[in-house]
C-alpha cells in the first residue's frame, strides 16, 4: 500500500536534495496512524517530490543508543531539561553507511548534530558489547570524538536499546522545506531483553525554513494530525523499560496505544 501511494510522487534525486539547505531551520514532530498516514500521502502527492535513491522512495534504517549505566540521558529528557544530549550509531542500512553520532538540544530547543563514520558496523548483524575505549585506532578517533562533543566520559558508555525503522523523505515544491515519514518501528532493550513491535504507527518530521507556509499543515489540520513530540531513544526505553521513571512520556505512550488500537 505505501510503495503504491508514494509511486504516486514526483522523484528527487540524493544531489537534488543535497542543494537544499535549510538555513533557519524548525522542527516540528507529529505521530500518527499508517492508516491517516495513506489519506495524508494521497492529498499531498502533487505537492511534493519522494527522494530516490537507485529505484528505492523507502529507505532502511538501523540505530544502535548508547548511555550511562544509570540512564543520565534518559533521565535528563525525563526531567525535562532542555539542554541535553544523545549518542547513536545511525546505520544506512541500503547505503551500507554507518555513523557514530552525538546529538545535542541547547535551551533553545536547537539541535546540533555531529558525527563521525563508524567502521566495521553491520547493521543486519550488530554487536551488542561495544564499549567506547582506546583499544585500537578506529577506537581512539571514536574516543577523541566523543570527548569533543560529548558531556560524559566515553568509557561510561553502554548499548542501550536498538531500532529499527522505514523511512520515506519528501521535499515540497518550493524546496523550503524536508519532511521524513518512518514507519515500521521496532525496539529491542539490550538490557531488559524487551521487544516492542510499533508497526501501525507513524512519525513525521517536518523541517522547514523559518515559517515559510507549509502545504501538509492545512492537510494535517484536515485530518486532524496533531504535533507531538516523540523522541526514539526516550520512548524506546519507556516502553520496553519498566523499571524506569517515564511520567513525562505517559501522554505520547497514551496516544501510542490508542493509534495502534491497544488502548481498552
Amino acid at each position: 500500500m505505501l510503495r503504491r501511494i508514494i509511486s504516486q510522487f514526483e522523484p528527487i534525486s540524493l544531489e537534488q536534495m543535497s542543494g537544499i539547505k535549510l538555513m533557519n531551520r524548525t522542527d516540528t514532530k507529529f505521530v500518527t496512524s499508517e492508516r491517516l498516514l495513506y489519506e495524508l500521502l494521497q492529498l499531498a502527492h502533487s505537492h511534493y517530490y519522494a527522494q530516490q535513491i537507485g529505484d528505492e522512495r523507502i529507505a532502511r534504517y538501523f540505530t544502535a543508543y548508547f548511555d550511562t549505566v544509570p540512564h543520565d540521558m534518559y533521565i535528563m529528557h525525563q526531567n525535562g531539561h532542555l539542554n541535553r544530549q544523545k549518542v547513536r550509531i545511525r546505520s544506512y542500512v541500503d547505503s551500507h553507511l554507518d555513523f557514530l553520532e552525538v546529538k545535542t538540544k541547547d535551551n533553545h530547543g536547537r539541535t546540533k548534530k555531529k558525527r563521525i563514520t563508524m567502521q566495521n558496523f553491520d547493521a543486519a548483524h550488530p554487536q551488542h558489547d561495544i564499549l567506547f575505549r582506546r583499544q585500537d585506532d578506529d577506537f581512539v578517533a571514536y574516543d577523541d570524538f566523543l570527548r569533543q562533543h560529548l558531556r560524559f566520559a566515553p568509557e561510561s558508555l553502554t548499548q542501550q536499546l536498538e531500532n529499527n525503522f522505514n523511512r520515506i523523505t519528501l521535499v515540497n515544491k518550493a524546496r523550503t522545506e524536508r519532511l521524513t515519514i518512518d514507519t515500521g518501528l521496532r525496539f529491542y532493550n539490550l538490557v531488559t531483553g524487551c521487544r516492542r513491535d510499533l508497526t501501525g504507527l507513524a512519525i513525521i518530521e517536518l523541517k522547514r525554513d523559518g515559517l515559510q507556509p507549509s502545504p501538509i499543515l492545512d492537510m494535517m489540520l484536515e485530518l486532524r494530525i496533531k504535533p507531538s513530540g516523540f523522541s526514539k531513544y526516550c520512548m524506546g526505553q519507556a516502553l520496553t523499560n519498566a523499571d524506569l521513571k517515564h511520567n513525562r512520556f505517559k501522554p505520547r505512550m497514551r496516544l501510542v496505544e490508542r493509534l495502534l488500537g491497544n488502548d481498552t
